[in-house]
């Protein structure tokens, strides 16, 4: 990483109008949860828990959209896969955890009509949400794809978007934030979970096992020079020798790079979904016990005299 802090400035490696937004979006939130919370009905006090999770999803997004490894994500494909992994595998549940049922209750409210409720019905069932992400990450990494995107930066930034919002409502039905909003059953939703793992499969098969490199963006000086002059304030001279040289960023050969980013993906995915199975589980029990009710001292019943 010394290298790219020696080749780069601030506003290139730290983003600094992300890190803005994102700390707007962290005020809200605590203004929402504490001064405003009365203007939500039945609104109850948000716990340190729920908090610090939004607070991880704030810097998880952070990280894969606006770190150095967003710089370093456009020279090695392997730091672009942890970006995607800290972004829609990371920060997403995340958010999802740390946000009050009370506030996703009258968003939900809010902007329910006929209408609405007709298009939702469609976009945030499980097999449409099921579909839409692993569609999306998947046409992502179609080496044509990917590269025309990394080299539009108002197309990349939208994709990304696009990307988040999918995830979202993949996670959904994974954590279930709001039981009675388009539930699943726990185990519908642990067998929802097996199959998002097979469905990215492909794409991670695909990176890890091409015989050659599939994308321009990491192997032709010409392509990577177009896609990080969008990293840069403009007017700056692109750095050719993190390309290749002696001064390179690059540590691995192409294929090596991204096979490893493939790998990563997938085991970093398998980890966050095996997470979620436990937390799936946890929840199962916990209603499991609610239902056939705890034996306490009250229960038993005392010996007549």
């Amino acid at each position: 990483m010394d290298v790219l802090f020696e080749n780069f400035g601030f506003r290139a490696l730290w983003t600094p109008e992300l890190l803005i937004g994102l700390a707007v979006v962290g005020i809200v939130y605590f203004l929402m949860i504490t001064k405003w919370r009365h203007r939500f009905k039945s609104s109850t006090p948000v716990g340190l828990k729920q908090r610090i999770y939004f607070i991880l999803a704030l810097i998880a997004l952070y990280i894969g959209w606006g770190s150095p490894l967003y710089l370093a994500g456009h020279i090695m494909i392997s730091y672009h896969m942890t970006q995607m992994v800290f972004a829609y595998f990371i920060a997403t549940p995340l958010f999802l955890l740390g946000t009050p049922t009370w506030f996703l209750q009258a968003f939900i409210e809010r902007f329910r009509s006929p209408m609405t409720e007709r298009i939702f019905r469609v976009i945030w069932s499980p097999i449409a949400a099921l579909f839409l992400f692993n569609g999306l990450f998947s046409f992502y990494h179609v080496p044509l794809m990917f590269d025309t995107l990394m080299q539009a930066v108002v197309l990349h930034s939208l994709y990304e978007y696009l990307l988040l919002f999918t995830a979202l409502l993949m996670w959904w039905h994974m954590i279930a934030p709001l039981p009675n909003a388009f539930p699943l059953s726990d185990l519908r939703r642990v067998g929802y979970i097996f199959a998002n793992g097979i469905l990215i499969t492909p794409a991670c098969a695909l990176i890890i096992f091409a015989g050659a490199p599939l994308y321009q963006t990491y192997t032709d000086p010409t392509v990577w020079a177009n896609v990080m002059a969008f990293c840069l304030p403009a007017g700056a001279e692109v750095p050719l020798s993190l390309f290749s040289g002696p001064n390179s960023f690059t540590f691995l050969e192409a294929r090596m790079d991204q096979q490893l980013a493939g790998v990563l993906m997938k085991i970093m995915q398998e980890i966050a979904y095996g997470i979620t199975i436990g937390y799936v589980f946890k929840q199962w029990l916990t209603k499991e016990k609610q239902q056939d009710g705890e034996l306490t001292i009250s229960d038993i019943p005392t010996a007549s005299r």
